[in-house]
């Protein structure tokens, strides 16, 4: 409220004409209520933003929990058909090793 007079003022003393300089005023007063911030804006949006990113690091250690769950399953699964198919291919070598050896023998 004192730069409001103070500008007020400012500006009557170089023959602005009133309506002017009250226009002056009103313009300035509402950009300053709209534009700027004040410390408590800013303490409101700092606690908000911490708020959230505490909220984004819950859901991203969730997220990274239950995708290690899903990848250890998946693994076991592929290891398991590993398994399988290793055995198979073996069995499936030996197999013809001893009909080889049979039809040289």
């Amino acid at each position: 409220m004192k730069m409001d007079l103070a500008m007020y003022q400012a500006l009557i003393s170089i023959n602005v004409p009133e309506p002017k300089a009250e226009a002056v005023i009103k313009a300035l007063e509402s950009d300053l209520i709209t534009l700027l911030a004040t410390k408590s804006d800013l303490a409101t949006l700092r606690s908000d933003v911490k708020a959230d990113l505490a909220a984004l690091r819950g859901d991203a250690k969730t997220d990274m929990a239950a995708l290690r769950s899903d990848l250890k399953s998946d693994l076991s699964q592929l290891e398991l058909k590993l398994s399988v198919r290793m055995g198979f291919m073996m069995s499936t070598i030996a197999g013809l090793m001893f009909a080889g050896i049979k039809y040289l023998l």
